[in-house]
């Protein structure tokens, strides 16, 4: 697996990814009616306030070079980490998170939204840990309540 940074050219593959993960992520949270494509929150939400990566991977043999998934760091926080659906749990995820943490400084932060699970247990088993627990509006979609975490990394 390639972790390079995002090129324009990436634009079509990380909007398939966020499209079809975000809907995984919020079926299991506030609920699919909250669902925007990543056209419409990417300008908003700041996806390129940052750095920006994309994982491709050359691991699969129908895709060779493929985007499997990506992830945005904004000063010291992982405000953007979604994988291809059909790359799920195959280390995409963990690699591009390992990536952002080693790019960030001492401390690194992100949001998780309350249930869901499978990012929770990524971040916890990269040394994560709940530091608060808020409810409010969804980040990108204002109208429907959500609850989120904050996790939050110490390097040693």
């Amino acid at each position: 697996m390639l972790i390079r940074d995002y090129r324009a050219a990436d634009w079509d593959s990380i909007a398939r990814i966020h499209d079809a993960a975000r809907l995984d992520e919020l079926r299991d949270t506030v609920g699919v009616e909250a669902f925007l494509t990543l056209a419409q929150t990417a300008e908003n939400e700041g996806l390129f306030d940052g750095r920006l990566w994309v994982a491709e991977d050359d691991g699969v043999a129908e895709d060779d070079g493929a985007v499997a998934g990506f992830v945005a760091l904004d000063d010291d926080e992982v405000t953007w980490l979604y994988v291809d659906p059909a790359r799920y749990r195959r280390g995409v995820g963990r690699a591009l998170l390992r990536h952002a943490v080693a790019s960030a400084g001492p401390s690194v932060e992100v949001s998780v939204l309350d249930g869901n699970a499978a990012a929770i247990a990524l971040y916890r088993s990269e040394g994560f840990r709940i530091e608060e627990t808020k409810t409010g509006s969804l980040a990108g979609n204002e109208s429907f309540p959500a609850t989120g975490h904050l996790m939050r990394r110490h390097q040693p």
